[in-house]
């Protein structure tokens, strides 16, 4: 007996016939570079209806050979732990979706790894350093077509995009937020040599007369449960500091929760600010008082998407987002 043939695969001529727009339209709308043919959102919204209803599905391994790209949105994030680095994988995994875009996280510098192999469609790195040798590296892979969404303070686009925040004038205000009400005021720190984020501590504290207590001060390893054991250790100690400085919010939350354990209040006998402002320490309870940027990680997703489609190829730009100090409950006075 004869069996049956299987219905033919959606092709790009079915969808332009659904959606009532040429072949070439429904190729610009679907490879997400409809933005440079001036076609309007509405076409483009029903071209990609139409896509859906039709059960359209891209041929990735052939257009993988023809380009050499490989449909993918590259997020090399230097801890995948932190909240920050979730809110921005997601809030860019979202963003890209809808242009048949994949985000990959990985840690920080594997992205040498995928690049020797496949080449994405735009890849950010969240923490470039000065080295030279990794911005000749940069600087080639853009040269090959890569577009590259770089985070640095001191940076300058070569090719590529840099994203800058700001970060180290402005941290400075968190101590001194703390510092109006508590005169004594601790740290929690990842590191305490050449980081602007702690510089910013010791030098906001010299700057108002107060010592630097060498027992007021914890260094934390680079995830949430470090930084958890080391707000531990600094609030069980008996002589503690009643505000404390993290230099990121997950280690800020991590004290929050090691304060919730050993029944400290947060902020009526500890008051405690972060930095990054994450969507997590927003939503914390007490809410979490921090500096960092407001709406990055939507900013960001769009300067993606711009690479992905108006942009694509475009000389490389500054995007600076300063920073400002968030003051939320976790670090408000309470009366009495």
């Amino acid at each position: 007996m004869a069996m049956g043939r299987t219905q033919d695969r959606p092709t790009l001529r079915m969808v332009a016939k659904e959606a009532g727009v040429s072949v070439a339209t429904v190729s610009y709308v679907l490879s997400g570079r409809h933005r440079s043919h001036t076609i309007k959102d509405s076409t483009a919204d029903r071209v990609r209806e139409a896509a859906t209803r039709l059960g359209y599905r891209r041929n990735d391994a052939a257009r993988a050979i023809r380009t050499g790209k490989s449909d993918l949105v590259l997020l090399s994030l230097s801890v995948l732990a932190d909240p920050w680095s979730q809110a921005v994988a997601a809030t860019v995994s979202t963003a890209v979706a809808p242009y048949g875009k994949t985000a990959l996280i990985v840690a920080d510098g594997d992205w040498r790894t995928v690049l020797s192999n496949r080449t994405p469609d735009v890849i950010f790195i969240d923490s470039v350093s000065a080295d030279p040798e990794q911005i000749a590296e940069l600087e080639a892979f853009a040269a090959q077509g890569v577009q590259i969404v770089a985070f640095s303070e001191t940076l300058e686009p070569r090719g590529f995009d840099v994203i800058r925040s700001g970060a180290e004038p402005r941290c400075h205000l968190a101590v001194e937020h703390l510092l109006e009400h508590h005169d004594r005021v601790g740290a929690l720190t990842s590191r305490t040599s050449g980081f602007a984020r702690f510089d910013a501590y010791l030098n906001t504290l010299r700057a108002a007369g107060k010592p630097i207590l060498e027992d007021d001060i914890e260094i934390f390893e680079r995830h949430p449960e470090g930084a958890y054991r080391a707000a531990m250790a600094l609030l069980s100690k008996p002589d503690r500091p009643t505000a404390i400085y993290c230099t990121t919010d997950f280690a800020a939350i991590a004290v929050v929760r090691a304060a919730h354990r050993l029944r400290i209040d947060v902020p009526r006998d500890l008051a405690v600010v972060g930095v990054g402002n994450t969507p997590e320490g927003e939503h914390l309870d007490p809410s979490l008082s921090t500096v960092g940027p407001v709406g990055f990680n939507e900013a960001l997703a769009r300067i993606i998407v711009g690479r992905l489609t108006d942009r694509e190829g475009a000389p490389g730009e500054v995007f600076d987002f300063p920073w400002q100090l968030i003051v939320r409950d976790s670090s408000k006075v309470v009366p009495g």
